[in-house]
């Protein structure tokens, strides 16, 4: 004769949420009732492991599940929870927000249930669908950006600081009239020269930020995409490239927001572990820049790093 599974107890479900990855699961499925593959690109885990949580989740009556065709979506409910766990999920929950994983978590789920009503609307739009992929098949993905690109002056010259492999330089080439891609190591230098070979608008310079080998007031605008993050005096940096921009310049800097992976310091040599937006506009006015703007770059759900910033602020026309 099979024997009834034993009931869990308290123990039992306090055992599940000891283990933080199940923890981040259940807060966002109360949040919203998600596929396994959803849930996957939330915390940012292969689906089998993820399925391996949602099993022990469901064994001991945290989430709930139910089947559509072949998906399964499962939910945390406050109401379906014995009132002993309710009151210890509520106990939980108000230490969440001081781990900075669960913010991350919380902007991938926005972009998943984003994706999600996009996918709805498609499929009762079938037009705007259809033209779509009709687009795609013709044209491609990623003209669009390039071709916003145009939007820029095509007298401009743009100093590309921390070029890297040339990758933000390419980008730029064919909208204006000369790219200065400028890093401090010689190895990314000749990744650059070699992938921009082509490109004849391209000078190169090996150079730092805190000395960058270029004319003063010598360019219309500036990039910095993911370098602040490795500069230990970002307001001097700061005020460095200032110092190359022609007046009424403009700077633009990709980076990352704050965050605690720690081991990017001890693997990547970075010095420091992103910035909050209000640091980043001190540090702007500080470095004597005007009008400073930041916003949060839209995320992707399976990008597996910090979120992302974009800063923008103008060089004065007087110094």
């Amino acid at each position: 004769m099979k024997s009834s599974p034993a009931i869990p107890t308290l123990a039992d479900r306090l055992a599940a949420v000891s283990e933080p990855v199940r923890l981040r699961i259940c807060h966002i499925l109360e949040q919203a009732e998600l596929s396994v593959g959803e849930v996957s690109n939330v915390v940012q885990l292969p689906q089998s492991t993820v399925s391996r949580h949602l099993k022990t989740l469901a064994d001991t009556n945290w989430v709930t599940k139910r089947a559509e065709g072949t998906a399964k979506y499962y939910r945390l409910l406050q109401d379906d929870l014995p009132e002993d766990t309710r009151a210890l999920w509520r106990a939980l929950r108000q230490h969440l927000g001081a781990d900075p994983l669960f913010d991350e978590d919380a902007v991938r789920l926005k972009v998943v249930l984003a994706e999600r009503r996009y996918d709805s609307l498609a499929f009762f739009g079938r037009v705007a669908g259809e033209w779509d992929r009709l687009r795609q098949e013709l044209f491609g993905q990623h003209f669009t950006a390039p071709g916003l690109l145009a939007l820029l002056p095509p007298d401009w010259i743009v100093a590309d600081i921390g070029c890297g492999t040339g990758n933000v330089a390419e980008i730029l080439s064919p909208c204006v009239q000369e790219v200065i891609a400028v890093d401090p190591s010689e190895p990314m230098l000749r990744a650059a020269r070699k992938r921009l070979a082509d490109c004849r608008n391209i000078r190169f310079a090996h150079g730092s930020l805190s000395d960058l080998p270029v004319d003063d007031a010598a360019a219309h605008a500036a990039t910095l995409v993911l370098v602040l993050h490795h500069v230990s005096d970002p307001e001097n940096a700061l005020r460095e490239v200032r110092r190359i921009l022609k007046p009424d310049g403009r700077i633009l800097i990709i980076d990352m927001l704050e965050h605690d992976h720690t081991i990017f310091k001890q693997s990547m040599g970075h010095a420091h572990l992103g910035f909050n937006p209000d640091t980043v506009k001190q540090l702007l006015s500080d470095a004597g820049y005007t009008n400073p703007r930041i916003a949060p770059l839209p995320t992707e759900a399976t990008s597996r790093g910090p979120g992302l910033f974009v800063a923008t602020a103008n060089n004065p026309s007087t110094r």
